[in-house]
């Protein structure tokens, strides 16, 4: 793959739009890039997240079943194929990573309780910022409830009954420190 320029988009921008072309793979430089998709009744389903170092765009068919905005200011670039459309190791293995990630999420949808949707996407955001004890949520509340199928309420009052029960620290709107690992983790079990 051959990466081009790094294109940056400010907070809200549409990076594709959906039932635009496909092609293109899209790699994160910096910044947080959520998917999204409107139901028919005009309600947004966020299906994931990506952050620096991840790819995206990947499609099944000609074109683009979602839409790609950027979170908080983020940094793209635009990945072309230099061999024809054959995949790459290196790519497949993104591909799969991504495909992964899906489906971790849709088990979390349908499998578990808010509280548990809210533990498993901090830890899972922990895991991918390096698991140290501290969690940074470049994207918004409403974001959030869009991404775990709650309401933008929900996500705050599991977030204060987290930090009630000592299992998390909320330092600032976008930084949470995690005190008891553990304890998110049964959440999770």
């Amino acid at each position: 793959m051959q990466p081009a320029a790094v294109t940056f988009y400010p907070e809200g921008a549409v990076i594709y739009a959906q039932g635009d072309s496909a092609g293109p793979l899209y790699f994160v430089e910096f910044g947080t890039v959520r998917i999204c998709r409107m139901s028919a009744d005009g309600r947004r389903q966020i299906t994931s997240f990506h952050v620096a170092g991840e790819v995206f765009g990947f499609e099944a068919t000609g074109e683009h079943d979602f839409y790609a905005e950027s979170v908080d200011g983020a940094g793209v670039r635009v990945l072309r194929s230099t061999s024809g459309t054959q995949p790459t190791g290196s790519l497949l293995l993104l591909a799969v990573r991504s495909l992964t990630r899906t489906q971790n999420h849709l088990m979390v949808l349908g499998r578990r309780n808010a509280s548990e949707r809210m533990a498993a996407l901090l830890l899972d955001l922990n895991g991918r910022q390096g698991g140290g004890a501290l969690v940074h949520l470049p994207m918004q509340r409403n974001d959030i409830a869009d991404y775990l199928g709650i309401t933008f309420e929900t996500v705050s009052r599991i977030l204060r009954c987290l930090k009630d029960q000592h299992i998390v620290r909320l330092l600032a709107v976008n930084e949470i420190e995690i005190l008891d690992h553990d304890a998110l983790a049964e959440m999770c079990a």
